[in-house]
């Protein structure tokens, strides 16, 4: 029986605030005050603006808002910043409303999006908004983490709904809103409806701020000593965070049954080598990490454990914000400064109100505390005068440290505001793009009056409206000169009429690649992988790989130049002009200017080649290879998901007729590396396909599916896997291919003695895309092990040379990956 089958008979709002509430009471729960105030004023069809601290249930409110929309038959929609949060509350509606009655939008996602219930990013409610106006079909909006509004990038989204949607009943929520004045007035004038402010200073579990002048090791064993764990400990990088977990190995966090019981919830997870190793090693010893950077099912991992009571200290991000969802009695700030990516700042009041509204959980606590550490420095200076007590000579004689260089000080006052003070005004930001400037045109309808409305109308003060009237008319010529938008004999504007648009958040220039495509050869050995790079050119930069690609790049330019005896100064200005691989770059560039002749609207997003997919396979790298090789242990979680993204846009891009045996290969080769690394990212997305369906429950020790279930992929694993050996000998890297086959007899000297023996005979080896082909790899595949020879493609042609192996199934099952035992390399 879901929510919705106890939908009353009339939708009279006393009737519907007593189901729900029944319903409440069914679920073990009491509405807390001000939740009962906020769902007395929603079923009264008042907006509805929630502003109570972390932890004090708005989503109870929020499932109430969607529970008394469908009693009157109205449309809702829930809004999230982030994709990761707009899946989760998908799937928890589902269960809780039935799945035929929720639908989910997200961009790269579209479930049943004709449901009454619609969770969707704020994104995709602001295009639906100004595709359709008051004419669409949106009778209430939920709109969570409503302190986005502030972004610089992305506040748009939180603003057009506001402003195109008076028929809608809003609920804004967010524990970090300040003054709430402006909305309420504003949401009154526009809707029509009474605007309500339920806000709650008052938290189910109260907080305590402290100030700690003890050094960070002694003030987290005094937390651990009077049971004031789990302790979240916030750094401002991922790599602070991580060195601070593994400087707290030292300290004897769980007795010997705890340590079992950790070991028997981890059960046989399996963690993969660089940072896998280095976390199992610390949630062992109770501690735990948790960044944006890492695997999802690492994070997982650490979110089980900590929720099951059994990690003491969990050293993450800031990011916890708007993430983390388990039990945590402390917040311990190392720091009131962060670096925001262009200066070093203290924190603002909405972000320290943000994640020390982590601290104490309702049902798990009674008293949350939040401890700033003062700076070392501060700590130092504190002892020094203390040491020299009451003589004015020896404390003026006290030489007082300073911030370390390049950051900001801060000490007992910087705290004291911090902790008074009230979240900062939320303050617009709106801008016009080519993309809000044609969904309007599509609206219908006179464009001159409804641009008028949204660039007038919105929040901005008027030098700013001037500026992107401006900047519209600027948009809107450039799209009658690329005849997107034409004018009428009646003298108005309209868009033509064969336009097809596409405006899914992260496919903007899908269509974009689509046509590329058209530019390549189907018939070249390079053909799959240009196709890649094309779809890859129209994905956002993992930002830490595109780095770490030039860093080494630069790095192996210097070795060069340095041994052709180029001068330092010489080398540091060629140096500029090395960067990542980008594949087609010219080719994709030229296209690109072609493209946006005709359609104006690319200029909002930008062109972006790389080579991520393309490079890891074209090395014949494993992931963890990969990672190492980079040194991105820290950031792989981040690597894993730009591959799932790619491998879904490959999937929903190229068309059949664009596909050949290699590349549906390629593509196969993707999607089973990501799903071997962490099924999560894929599995959920197949999920989405049926989300009613029974779902069993995912336990931490549950692994991936049989590596070699899937034998057209697994056929590249094997096939990069001794390609990669090729190279490797290509490169004469005898020290890589011993490390990787010792274990199977094939020391360094060993593959050192065979190569050297082909190149005796020949003067080069070939690892060029037909060397790597189908035809160069003969598997006979057996019931339990596969015999494999890779053939050296030499300069003679003779391919009468190559590396002879066998691949054992159930071993390759259990690794995730294929697993090779050498036997031969050699004349055959």
């Amino acid at each position: 029986m879901t929510l919705t089958d106890r939908l009353p008979g009339n939708a009279e709002p006393d009737a519907v605030f007593d189901a729900f509430q029944a319903w409440v009471a069914e679920q073990g729960l009491t509405l807390y005050a001000h939740q009962e105030e906020a769902l007395i004023e929603i079923a009264t069809g008042a907006n509805v603006i929630l502003n109570t601290p972390t932890g004090s249930g708005k989503s109870l409110v929020a499932t109430g808002a969607h529970f008394a929309a469908l009693a009157s038959d109205r449309t809702t929609f829930y809004t999230a910043p982030i994709k990761a949060l707009v899946s989760e509350k998908f799937f928890a509606l589902c269960a809780i409303f039935g799945a035929h009655n929720v639908g989910m939008l997200t961009g790269d996602a579209s479930v049943n999006a004709d449901a009454p219930i619609v969770c969707c990013t704020a994104e995709i409610l602001a295009n639906l908004a100004l595709r359709e106006g008051a004419d669409a079909d949106v009778g209430q909006v939920v709109m969570d983490e409503f302190h986005f509004y502030a972004e610089p990038d992305r506040g748009w989204a939180w603003q057009v709904p506001l402003i195109e949607l008076p028929q809608a009943q809003f609920i804004l929520m967010s524990a970090t809103l300040g003054d709430t004045t402006r909305f309420v007035d504003d949401l009154t004038k526009r809707t029509g409806r009474a605007t309500a402010v339920v806000s709650s200073v008052e938290r189910p579990v109260p907080l305590l701020f402290e100030y700690a002048m003890t050094p960070l090791h002694e003030t987290i064993e005094e937390l651990l000593s009077t049971k004031q764990a789990p302790v979240y400990i916030v750094h401002f990088t991922q790599a602070a965070a991580l060195e601070r977990a593994q400087s707290l190995m030292s300290i004897n966090m769980c007795t010997r049954e705890e340590k079992d019981r950790i070991a028997a919830a981890i059960g046989n997870f399996r963690f993969t080598a660089g940072f896998g190793r280095t976390l199992s090693r610390l949630v062992r010893h109770g501690i735990g990490v948790h960044h944006a950077g890492m695997l999802p099912k690492y994070r997982r991992l650490v979110e089980t454990l900590a929720q099951a009571g059994l990690l003491k200290v969990i050293c993450g991000t800031d990011t916890l914000g708007v993430g983390i969802n388990v039990p945590i009695r402390t917040v311990l700030f190392t720091g009131l400064s962060k670096y925001d990516g262009v200066k070093t700042r203290l924190l603002k009041a909405r972000e320290f109100h943000q994640i020390a509204g982590r601290a104490g959980r309702a049902g798990y606590d009674t008293i949350g505390t939040v401890i700033v550490q003062a700076p070392e420095h501060v700590i130092d200076n504190e002892r020094a005068l203390k040491k020299a007590g009451d003589d004015p000579k020896k404390r003026r004689k006290v030489v007082r440290k300073k911030p370390p260089e390049g950051t900001i000080g801060w000490g007992r006052p910087t705290f004291d505001r911090l902790v008074d003070a009230e979240p900062e005004p939320l303050t617009s930001s709106f801008h016009v793009s080519h993309a809000m400037l044609l969904n309007v045109m599509n609206r219908g309808g006179d464009p001159y009056l409804a641009l008028r409305h949204l660039l007038t109308e919105n929040h901005e003060e008027r030098p700013s409206q001037r500026r992107l009237i401006r900047r519209t008319v600027a948009i809107a010529r450039a799209l009658i000169a690329g005849g997107v938008i034409e004018r009428t004999e009646s003298g108005t504007y309209r868009l033509v009429e064969d336009l097809q648009l596409d405006f899914a958040l992260n496919q903007a220039l899908s269509p974009f690649a689509l046509a590329s495509l058209e530019l390549l050869d189907k018939e070249s050995p390079e053909y799959p992988l240009d196709v890649v790079s094309v779809i890859e050119s129209t994905l956002e930069d993992p930002r830490q790989v595109v780095s770490a690609q030039r860093q080494k790049a630069r790095g192996e330019a210097v070795n060069a130049m340095k041994a052709e005896g180029i001068e330092y100064e010489e080398r540091m200005q060629l140096l500029e002009d090395v960067t990542w691989p980008q594949p087609l770059k010219e080719l994709l560039d030229a296209a690109y200017e072609t493209y946006r002749q005709g359609h104006p609207w690319v200029a909002d997003y930008e062109l972006k080649p790389k080579s991520v997919v393309r490079d890891m396979y074209e090395r014949a790298m494993t992931f963890t290879e990969y990672v190492s090789f980079y040194g991105l242990s820290r950031s792989e979680g981040l690597v894993l998901r730009y591959l799932a993204d790619a491998y879904r846009a490959l999937r929903q891009t190229v068309p059949e007729d664009a596909r050949t045996e290699e590349l549906t290969d390629l593509i196969e080769w993707l999607g089973e590396l990501v799903r071997q690394v962490d099924s999560s990212l894929l599995d959920e997305w197949a999920r989405l396909q049926n989300p009613g369906a029974e779902i069993e429950e995912v336990r931490l020790d549950d692994k991936p599916p049989a590596v070699t279930r899937n034998t057209r992929a697994f056929r590249v694993l094997v096939r990069n896997a001794m390609f990669r050996r090729v190279e490797l000998a290509a490169l004469r890297r005898w020290d890589l291919l011993g490390e990787m086959d010792a274990e199977s007899g094939w020391t360094a000297d060993r593959w050192q003695k065979a190569i050297q023996e082909y190149y005796d005979e020949y003067d080069s080896l070939g690892t060029g895309p037909s060397a790597r082909g189908p035809a160069f790899l003969h598997i006979e595949q057996g019931a339990t092990a596969w015999t494999v020879r890779q053939v050296f493609e030499d300069p003679e042609g003779d391919h009468d040379w190559g590396i002879e192996a066998t691949v054992d199934l159930a071993e390759s099952d259990e690794a995730g990956t294929a697993a090779i035992t050498v036997t031969a390399v050699g004349p055959h």
